[in-house]
């Protein structure tokens, strides 16, 4: 290859030598330098996205909207106040209204609080796991303080215990234990639950 097609490299330091270091910068450095300070951009400022506004729903409107969520399923009082609020203007309107609603009985929280004990029941649930469920929802346990009451737990906690280990009465502790974790995480008290693993088959006649 022929030598003399390709220019010779600058020697920047001894151009850096001879005319001093702010007279000679590299190539590579001068676009930078020539860039104004208004074409910059600036990284440390914040960006800011403007909130969404809500509706503003409020009378017929927000009425409308309520009775629309009402046909769809059942709120506690609670949770269908948290709900209308997100999309109304007025939180006191919102109060309001869901009083009515509960007084006309449009809205019961007797009727949330019997829907969720059958169905945690169906899922195999215990006292203790649907007193906390009630709670989550806001709701009273003296709403279904009767129903509690008659319901035999101790035939619920068996079933449960029969359908995931059968009805053989275990007698290794550490096996004896992995069932009594198994009910009490599903809600059962251990004096139902110890009831409950000592049961034999003679017991079921």
């Amino acid at each position: 290859m022929n030598d003399s097609k390709f220019p010779k490299l600058l020697d920047y330091q001894a151009l850096k030598a001879q005319y001093g270091e702010e007279d000679i910068a590299p190539p590579h450095t001068e676009h930078h330098s020539e860039q104004s300070t208004d074409d910059r951009v600036d990284f440390s400022e914040e960006v800011t996205v403007p909130e969404q506004k809500k509706p503003g729903l409020t009378g017929t409107r927000l009425r409308s909207y309520a009775f629309a969520v009402l046909t769809r399923k059942e709120y506690s009082k609670a949770d269908l106040t948290e709900k209308l609020a997100l999309y109304a203007e007025d939180r006191d309107e919102v109060i309001a209204l869901v009083d009515e609603l509960a007084r006309e009985n449009y809205q019961s929280d007797q009727r949330v609080a019997e829907t969720l004990l059958s169905s945690q029941k169906r899922k195999g649930k215990g006292p203790n796991r649907i007193k906390l469920a009630l709670k989550n929802k806001k709701l009273n346990t003296a709403l279904i303080q009767e129903e509690l009451k008659e319901t035999d737990w101790s035939i619920e906690a068996y079933t449960l215990k029969v359908k995931k280990f059968g009805k053989a009465v275990e007698k290794d502790p550490k096996l004896k234990a992995k069932q009594i974790r198994f009910l009490q995480y599903r809600g059962f008290d251990l004096d139902t639950i110890f009831k409950v693993i000592t049961r034999t088959e003679l017991d079921d006649d």
